[in-house]
């Protein structure tokens, strides 16, 4: 759980093992207590690797199913991205993280968890932003962990997008992972963003399977 952020990959349970499915009812049972301390909705994400007997039994309790995410990846040895801008990652996490709640429009309140977050990541963290007559239009964050990286935060002002921000930030960003020895980048998208597939596919991203949660009805 990441009580301070509220992002529901970070606060979901996370089944990894299609195996494991003894006592699934009192184990959601003491999963979700859990989450009622934090005061949050209990809820699964459920990859291919999660159980279908415990999708089944969540869909018995009437447990709604939301956003489908697909995770994508490429290969970065197969893009040519000597065209792409070059651009230097910010150090200054407060920046970063005013811009990215400003371009994703979420609450100030917010500010300090991620600050917190973001500085607890201990591999190599690319924080990108890119500024359009001094204001910030686009922002991705790229953790890169030895052959791999990963595109977390992807974001364009609303008003800025179809404008080529979010593009020419990916092929930095990319370019720069690249640059540091990582060989596959992979992301999350959610399915409906009919635009964002569009873009990553043009950078060689395809999909690696898919994801959704599984939520309770209760309040």
């Amino acid at each position: 759980m990441t009580a301070a952020h509220p992002s529901k990959r970070l606060n979901s349970v996370n089944p990894l093992d299609p195996g494991d499915t003894r006592d699934i009812p009192a184990r959601i049972e003491q999963a979700a207590q859990r989450f009622r301390v934090y005061g949050r909705v209990p809820c699964f994400r459920l990859s291919p690797l999660a159980p279908v007997e415990l999708e089944n039994y969540l869909e018995g309790l009437g447990w709604q199913r939301k956003d489908e995410t697909i995770v994508m990846t490429a290969n970065l040895g197969e893009l040519d991205l000597t065209a792409e801008r070059d651009e230097t990652p910010l150090k200054d996490i407060g920046r970063f993280v005013d811009a990215s709640i400003a371009i994703h429009g979420r609450p100030t309140e917010l500010r300090p968890g991620f600050s917190e977050l973001l500085d607890g990541i201990r591999p190599n963290k690319g924080m990108f932003v890119l500024e359009e007559a001094g204001r910030a239009v686009s922002n991705v964050l790229c953790v890169q962990d030895g052959a791999m990286a990963g595109l977390f935060d992807v974001g364009t002002l609303p008003e800025a997008r179809r404008k080529g921000h979010g593009r020419v930030l990916i092929g930095a960003t990319l370019k720069w992972a690249k640059s540091l020895g990582a060989k596959t980048a992979w992301l999350q998208i959610e399915a409906d963003n009919v635009a964002g597939l569009a873009l990553y596919e043009r950078f060689g991203f395809q999909e690696a399977y898919r994801y959704a949660y599984r939520e309770s009805n209760e309040k």
